[in-house]
């Protein structure tokens, strides 16, 4: 069914796919398409992608929408961009990947990681450049690179981001947003400039680096080649935009102080708004930047639903196969036998780090764990275990944000997991307070529009996005819940600290093993 009228192309260059979403001047989806991609994981603690087929999705995907909804070059008013953080990889002099691109995911840089905060005054460094020191930053990463595989760092001419390959791609030119560039690490949040006395210690110069623009930055004049197969005009105003993360902000309306967003995907992640750059003397929170004036501050954790598959996947065979019979989808019966299950899954704590951590302890080594396991424990109590240790460790995230910035007035929820209604009064009763449930699930695309709108001029205030923005569900918190959720954290929060030196260990064996 074609589309009339004008609108906007949100692209949201993601973890697992790429997204092109088309909205129309008042944020409504009129259609949307996805291009899947794989993680490439070589060796243990590896996570790369091929940035040629991220950049094919992203082609591909904005093609789909324009040609299978008859939408007309002159009808795409600007197209906006979102792209996932913490990537990095090597380009040579005539921009030919040298590297994969090493994605936030990736955890080889551990040691280098470790040095940084003990050797280089690691703190000293976050509070500069608003990035917590851990291996999924680019930081430790082009450190692990010029250690690791010297003759390719030699040969790098440009160190880039999947979002600066796209462009580059595109424009034949390097650049790169503000926001992107402050989740490398090498980026200050006082100058909005790169940082000098890292890139000295890296031994790599600002030339080897993209330019610098605002997130509300337009570029014109794509090659004529890309723009034919999305569409699309070569002259279609392309906004830059941001990362996915402060893009989901906007997407979900939390764009003033004290609002909140968590993001439960693959991953997860708390942000909240501040006016100016905020960071956390024990450097648990990060701090990213949006557009002109306005900063995120938040953390992500490493494991969301990204766990529930594990346990599909790994564990889930028979439910695989009841689901089918019934016509449901395996999820859905996961949560179903989690549901019968009391809060605190009768005395089983799941530390819910298959993946690592990052916020707020920031700890590659952490490993998970499950605690007090008994005779009396089913399937179903792990199932539940498992859905609450994510919800603790989105808990730990928004305390630390809080001691950061003091207390959050409202929380919006976005992700795969706000599909799940369970899943959600769970998060709510974790946390004590309302969550509202926007009805947009494409909230880093969103973002994307409306920051492309508010470069047109055409959205004078990103408040103004707030109107767009239904409410799907509103869950309020169960008193009762939230006292057994409270006792348990605190052992949660306990057993971590006793058993960080022992993840140390395990984790040590697993790579000589791996």
């Amino acid at each position: 069914m074609a589309i009339h009228g004008d609108v906007v192309i949100g692209i949201d260059i993601g973890t697992t796919s790429t997204k092109a979403v088309v909205f129309d001047e008042q944020g409504r989806v009129l259609a949307s398409h996805a291009i899947d991609y794989p993680i490439i994981q070589p060796h243990p603690g590896f996570a790369e992608q091929d940035p040629e087929e991220l950049f094919a999705a992203v082609i591909q995907a904005v093609g789909a929408v324009t040609i299978r909804h008859g939408i007309r070059p002159e009808q795409v008013k600007a197209m906006g961009l979102s792209a996932a953080m913490h990537s990095i990889m090597a380009l040579d002099g005539s921009g030919r990947p040298l590297t994969r691109l090493m994605i936030w995911a990736d955890n080889r840089s551990v040691a280098q990681a470790e040095r940084l905060l003990k050797e280089q005054n690691g703190l000293d460094i976050y509070r500069r450049t608003g990035t917590p020191i851990h291996p999924m930053s680019p930081l430790p990463k082009l450190l692990w690179l010029k250690e690791k595989q010297p003759d390719v760092f030699r040969q790098a001419r440009w160190f880039v981001s999947v979002k600066d390959y796209v462009l580059y791609r595109l424009y034949g030119d390097y650049i790169a947003d503000h926001s992107l560039a402050s989740a490398t690490g090498l980026f200050r949040l006082d100058t909005l400039d790169w940082d000098e006395g890292v890139l000295s210690f890296l031994g790599i110069s600002r030339e080897q680096l993209p330019r610098l623009v605002p997130a509300i930055h337009i570029l014109q004049g794509m090659k004529k080649e890309w723009a034919d197969k999305m569409g699309v005009s070569a002259d279609v105003p392309v906004v830059i935009g941001a990362s996915d993360g402060v893009l989901a902000n906007v997407g979900v309306g939390a764009v003033l102080p004290g609002e909140a967003a968590i993001t439960i995907g693959t991953s997860g992640a708390v942000r909240t708004i501040a006016t100016k750059p905020t960071t956390d003397e024990k450097g648990r929170t990060f701090c990213y930047a949006l557009t002109p004036g306005y900063w995120v501050v938040g953390g992500p954790t490493n494991n969301g639903g990204i766990l529930l598959r594990w346990l599909r996947d790994e564990f889930g065979a028979q439910e695989r196969e009841v689901a089918k019979k019934l016509g449901m989808d395996p999820y859905d019966l996961l949560t179903k036998y989690a549901e019968r299950v009391p809060p605190g899954s009768e005395g089983l704590v799941f530390l819910p780090f298959l993946s690592g951590e990052r916020a707020p302890y920031w700890n590659a080594n952490a490993r998970g764990t499950f605690f007090g396991l008994g005779l009396h424990h089913r399937r179903e109590h792990l199932i539940r275990a498992v859905m609450e240790g994510v919800c603790f460790s989105i808990l730990s995230v928004a305390l630390a944000i809080r001691d950061a910035t003091g207390p959050m007035s409202e929380i919006r929820v976005s992700g795969g997991f706000a599909k799940s209604p369970f899943w959600r009064q769970m998060l709510a009763d974790m946390l004590g307070k309302p969550l509202i449930v926007p009805q947009t699930h494409e909230a880093s695309a969103l973002g994307a529009a409306a920051v492309a709108l508010h470069a047109l001029g055409e959205l004078p205030s990103l408040e103004m996005v707030k109107p767009w923005i239904g409410t799907m569900a509103r869950h309020e918190p169960n008193e009762a819940h939230t006292l057994i959720y409270a006792e348990l954290f605190d052992l949660y929060a306990r057993l971590y600290e006793r058993l960080k030196e022992e993840f140390d260990v395990i984790a040590a064996f697993q790579r000589r093993n791996g």
